[in-house]
């Protein structure tokens, strides 16, 4: 068990990198806007652009790294992250910037499928939802760090959004050293008819029981009858995730604070709040997952996002906007400790081998698909009517209901092997 801890955690820095480039715009987005006099469309494109590469990259994951196996495809993906992040700090006219963080985006939508993929392929049952886990841990982790670092260099002068971008090198050269220890995932290798090898890395792991379970299928096609109900709970559960607005929180913190009145030290400083509120109940929320299971924390999460998303909604509308602070962090403790904690374990193990990839790839493409779309049109929105910010907030409180209510026909799948699922 060990050695699962160790390349779980290896596997999972891609997670790191994943939440500090969705949540590091926030504190260059105005800045950049200025910088290139972005109306709010190409405002919303330019914080939008990354997305639409996570897109691209969340839809060709399954394919690589059935291809090319899920260690090839994390060592691509770190050097991805690292030419972003220099390409990003150096662009000296828009269109190069909007490249580098495209390219950075096809990192993100890579690493949220093959991550939890290559973690869930070696862990066992009984610690599965901890260790995939740990991706969540550390993109909540990233999050936090890049508010932090924006604070840091948010006064160094004009070149400030240059920094905060750039430091992202050092995380993906860390990656890239680190990936090189770990083991090819077994599964994938008995999937490629490597038997031999695939035993040598479940005794490494110390699973050898697995080795009497695991079928030898060749990979097959996702778009059958007898995969509708896995491919249903995926692209739901990954529609629904994005609807709650998390990502128009993330992305636009600072903006957020801003339209609430508060003076500009303070937008920069109050999201750190939120970042360290993220990781503290995504812990708890991973240290309980395999004790109260999947569904429960989905749906007492939603009780919590509702009541908070509304009370945002009517801090933006001026009535309570002192305590909007306390109503965004409520929001994001709730859903740290239930979408969060859920999202990326549930994907990793809802489909079944043959299929694992495929499924996962088609979850993570609906996840960043609909995060685009809300990252573009926020701007919009919140720019385009006095009262933008309260629709909008109103909006994902509405849906949370209608998560609610599918959250209720989700199959529960703590302590099953991935086999069993």
């Amino acid at each position: 068990m060990k050695n699962v801890w160790k390349y779980a955690l290896i596997a999972s820095l891609g997670g790191f990198l994943f939440g500090f480039e969705t949540a590091v715009i926030s504190g260059a987005e105005q800045i950049i806007q200025k910088l290139w006099n972005l109306d709010s469309f190409w405002h919303g494109l330019t914080v939008s652009i990354s997305l639409i590469g996570t897109i691209m990259g969340a839809i060709s994951a399954g394919k690589f790294m059935n291809k090319y196996g899920r260690k090839r495809v994390l060592i691509a993906v770190s050097i991805f992250y690292l030419l972003s992040a220099v390409g990003c700090a150096l662009a000296g006219f828009w269109s190069m910037f909007l490249f580098f963080r495209f390219l950075g985006g096809v990192s993100v939508g890579i690493s949220s499928v093959v991550g939890p993929v290559y973690i869930s392929e070696i862990s066992p049952s009984k610690d599965r939802g901890k260790l995939t886990g740990l991706f969540q841990i550390m993109i909540v982790s990233g999050i936090f760090i890049a508010y932090l670092t924006n604070f840091l260099f948010v006064d160094i002068g004009e070149n400030a959004w240059r920094y905060m971008l750039g430091i992202m090198a050092v995380p993906s050269i860390l990656f890239y050293v680190l990936l090189r220890n770990i083991p090819e995932s077994p599964r994938w290798l008995l999937l490629q008819r490597r038997n031999e090898e695939a035993n040598v890395v479940f005794q490494n792991l110390d699973l050898p029981e697995t080795l009497s379970i695991e079928p030898q299928k060749s990979t097959t096609a996702l778009f059958q009858n007898k995969y509708y109900k896995p491919i249903v709970w995926a692209v739901l559960l990954a529609f629904f995730n994005q609807m709650t607005g998390i990502n128009a929180i993330l992305y636009y913190a600072p903006r957020i604070f801003d339209m609430a009145g508060f003076a500009s030290e303070l937008s920069y400083l109050q999201p750190i709040f939120i970042g360290g509120t993220n990781v503290v109940f995504t812990l708890i929320g991973m240290s309980i997952i395999d004790k109260v299971g999947r569904k429960k924390l989905l749906l007492s999460g939603a009780i919590g996002m509702f009541i908070f998303l509304v009370l945002t909604a009517y801090g933006l509308k001026g009535e309570t906007s002192s305590f909007l602070l306390y109503y965004i962090i409520g929001f994001i403790a709730s859903f740290a400790l239930s979408q969060g904690a859920v999202i990326w374990v549930f994907l990793a193990e809802i489909f079944p081998n043959e299929v694992r990839a495929q499924g996962s790839s088609l979850g993570s493409t609906i996840h960043w698909v609909f995060a685009a779309l809300i990252s573009w049109i926020f701007p919009v929105i919140v720019e385009g009517n006095v009262q933008g910010g309260f629709y909008i907030f109103m909006l994902y409180a509405i849906m949370v209901i209608c998560s609610f209510i599918f959250i209720l026909f989700l199959p529960e799948t703590k302590g099953k092997s991935l086999e069993e699922i």
